[in-house]
């Protein structure tokens, strides 16, 4: 392969980005998994355990504070690094802290805790979502991305099996959380010897410009509604495809815990590591819309295997195989998905974009679960895989649409201008905006039950009602985007 090719992960910037993505994956199992096998190994109640998880939540709703990080500057290293500095003092410190503690007796405490960890990292995530779509230039976000990616798997890793492993043989709970403390200090280095990115970026000027005019940049765009769909729908058939998979190898196979643990996430973990790094190499010569599209069908063909799985027999060969090939093509997938974002970003507002862009592709991942369990129940394990493949195709259809605009955008690192329809895409972005904030509503109330008040009986009518209005908004904007494609000759 020539050298041209491989000249980013040469260059010292690459390394930054090992280690930043390093930094980002690292606390996510602090509050997580980690976290939970600590408290039951101390004998703490399922239900306390249950409500840990709630500290997520920061994760999904990290875009509401992101244009904070896109208007205000901290009076030390710039705008993004020292974002990154303030987020990664904050986890060195909330982390070291966290092992002062006992689960049997500072459950308060480690509540409170958890959240500063969970904000601070998804605070962090912002700034460094943001710090890299600033920083690469067009044809180095691919291999970007896969560097980025591999870092925070590894991150993950050293987390999670890692520091299990080490707590329970070595370290003892507390000593390893001060460990996971240490290694946020080379990931502090990192950010000191990070490049900052241009001053000519320019910041937004109040806080109300850092919160509506992203909104704006982005809904000005031609094809904006369709790429929205796009964004939610590319990784479908691969959400779908992973959201049952250690069941469907256990109940539905047959296979035991160890041996599914050893090859999916040992060997799912490897492949998709390898995938991210290969995608990126690959996405040096091909153009976006054209890694997207190949990526996609592969990661399509690869849900194949576990329906191979569903109709053949046990067979521990035919699991690594089809685990193997599905994480390898669903980290190239990632790469290319990661690339696409930085790409849609406008760096003016690049925190902001990309993390209403991010929480926007969780999306399918959140919600097929539920839709996942009654169709196995309802059609059977070979039915399901069948669809995850059928499911991965309007994605790839929403790309063809979208070709002449991503083209135009990678090229030119402009947005094309929207032109057609002004009253009616108002309409559509009323519609949806109504449909938010039916669902913001439904959010309050869930709190409300959390805090012990009186779930009100018409709550469930809200989330629905909600939903169909962003669902019939974005379908509104996606039909207006496809009659100006035909219209402007786009189509």
């Amino acid at each position: 392969m020539p050298s041209n090719y491989l000249r980013i992960f040469q260059q010292p910037k690459s390394a930054i980005l090992l280690i930043l993505g390093f930094a980002s994956g690292l606390p996510l199992a602090l509050t997580s998994g980690t976290l939970q096998a600590w408290m039951t190994v101390a004998n703490v109640d399922l239900k306390t355990i249950g409500f840990f998880s709630l500290v997520g939540q920061a994760y999904v709703f990290k875009f509401l504070w992101s244009p904070v990080m896109d208007r205000y500057t901290p009076p030390f290293l710039g705008r993004r690094r020292g974002w990154l500095l303030l987020t990664q003092f904050g986890l060195l410190l909330s982390i070291a802290a966290m092992g002062f503690l006992e689960p049997g007796t500072q459950l308060r405490w480690m509540a409170a805790l958890a959240v500063v960890i969970a904000f601070c990292s998804a605070s962090q995530d912002i700034v460094f979502d943001a710090w890299k779509t600033d920083v690469l230039a067009a044809e180095e976000r691919g291999a970007g991305a896969a560097i980025s990616v591999l870092g925070y798997r590894l991150g993950m890793l050293v987390s999670g099996g890692l520091a299990l492993w080490l707590a329970d043989r070595f370290l003892g709970w507390q000593g390893m959380y001060w460990l996971m403390a240490a290694l946020l200090i080379p990931c502090i280095i990192a950010t000191l010897l990070a490049p900052e990115p241009t001053d000519a970026i320019p910041s937004p000027r109040t806080l109300e410009q850092a919160v509506a005019e992203p909104l704006r940049d982005f809904f000005g765009r031609n094809n904006a509604w369709l790429i929205l769909l796009l964004i939610v729908l590319y990784k479908l058939g691969d959400a779908f495809a992973m959201s049952l998979t250690t069941t469907f190898l256990i109940r539905g196979i047959g296979f035991d815990a160890g041996e599914v643990g050893v090859v999916n996430k040992t060997l799912g973990l490897i492949a998709t590591i390898i995938g991210a790094l290969w995608g990126g190499v690959l996405m040096q010569r091909l153009s976006l819309f054209r890694a997207l599209l190949i990526f996609g069908l592969l990661q399509a063909a690869s849900n194949a295997g576990y329906w191979v799985l569903s109709v053949m027999d046990k067979n521990m060969i035919g699991m690594a195989t089809a685990v193997f090939f599905e994480n390898l093509c669903g980290g190239m997938g990632t790469s290319a998905f990661v690339a696409l974002l930085m790409t849609l970003c406008n760096k003016s507002f690049s925190a902001t974009q990309f993390a209403l862009l991010s929480a926007l592709s969780a999306v399918g991942r959140v919600y097929v679960g539920p839709l996942a369990g009654w169709f196995v129940e309802a059609h059977g394990w070979s039915t399901f895989y069948l669809f995850s493949i059928v499911a991965a195709l309007p994605g790839l259809l929403l790309l063809l649409l979208c070709k002449k605009t991503l083209a135009f955008t990678q090229r030119s690192e402009r947005f094309m201008p929207r032109t057609e329809y002004p009253g009616a895409y108002r309409l559509a972005l009323a519609i949806l905006a109504a449909g938010c904030l039916l669902l913001a509503g439904w959010l309050c109330l869930l709190v409300a039950q959390a805090a012990g008040m009186i779930y009100p009986t018409y709550g469930n009518a809200v989330l629905e009602l909600g939903a169909l209005l962003a669902l019939c908004g974005i379908l509104y904007g996606g039909l207006l985007d496809l009659l100006a494609l035909r219209k402007t000759g786009l189509l």
